[in-house]
């Protein structure tokens, strides 16, 4: 669903114009997709959202080709929109180029990181336990990509590169896709005990400057994702 911020837009997403709107429909819209609100193959009514926001089709249109830039949807013509679809060849592939790249930037984390940035990694770590005690699952799945997402970012943040923040910002757009869109309920909530031992794991090594122990349990913690989802997969459909 949308966030806070993003149901504000809507709200006042008719009275934009041009390319104001399509963005603001376009972060809408990418929220929904990485937050799993479509499935993978599922059909995008282009109608049943100008409706929604009561606006043109070509602001809807326009925020849709984005998205269809970023790998996330298909515009296929005659027949309309689509929420991409990957082979499990395709996921695996993509899990072992992240897993490299993030791996490459947790080693550079941690030879240029400071002592700020660590206290800002242990504040957001703290976040994520607290999911621990949690026994609502939704809670749980959606608290995690949150604050996931912002442990990453720090991590990002210490390499003190804007080029490999930036590019890894678009791969972890790709990677919540891939989790949330694979029809599984409150996805990575019972493997969180797990995620947060990697975690720990990332950042005891970025804290005693260990480059090639952060590379590599950075790129151990990425590429495992796979297996959770195939996991979770398969327990969905028992």
């Amino acid at each position: 669903m949308p966030t806070p911020s993003n149901e504000t837009a809507v709200a006042s997403a008719a009275r934009l114009s041009g390319a104001r709107l399509s963005s603001v429909l376009y972060d809408v819209l990418k929220t929904r997709l990485l937050e799993g609100t479509y499935s993978a193959g599922e059909r995008i009514i282009v109608e049943q959202i100008r409706r929604e926001f009561d606006v043109s089709k070509q602001p809807v249109m326009d925020a849709l080709r984005r998205l269809a830039a970023d790998r996330l949807v298909a515009i296929i013509p005659q027949s309309g929109i689509e929420v991409l679809s990957y082979t499990h060849r395709e996921v695996e592939d993509f899990y072992l180029l992240f897993g490299d790249f993030e791996g490459t930037i947790a080693a550079v984390a941690a030879a240029r990181r400071t002592d700020a940035q660590l206290r800002e990694l242990q504040r957001v770590s703290t976040e994520v336990e607290a999911l621990l005690r949690s026994n609502d699952p939704t809670a749980r799945a959606h608290g995690y990509r949150v604050h996931n997402r912002e442990f990453h970012a720090v991590i990002h943040a210490m390499a003190h590169s804007r080029i490999m923040e930036e590019t890894s910002q678009r791969m972890w757009d790709m990677s919540d896709f891939l989790i949330n869109t694979a029809g599984i309920a409150n996805p990575l909530s019972d493997a969180l005990p797990q995620r947060q031992c990697d975690h720990d794991e990332i950042a005891e090594a970025i804290h005693n400057r260990d480059e090639e122990r952060a590379r590599e349990s950075m790129r151990r913690h990425i590429i495992g994702t796979v297996d959770l989802i195939d996991g979770e997969t398969q327990v969905e459909s028992a």
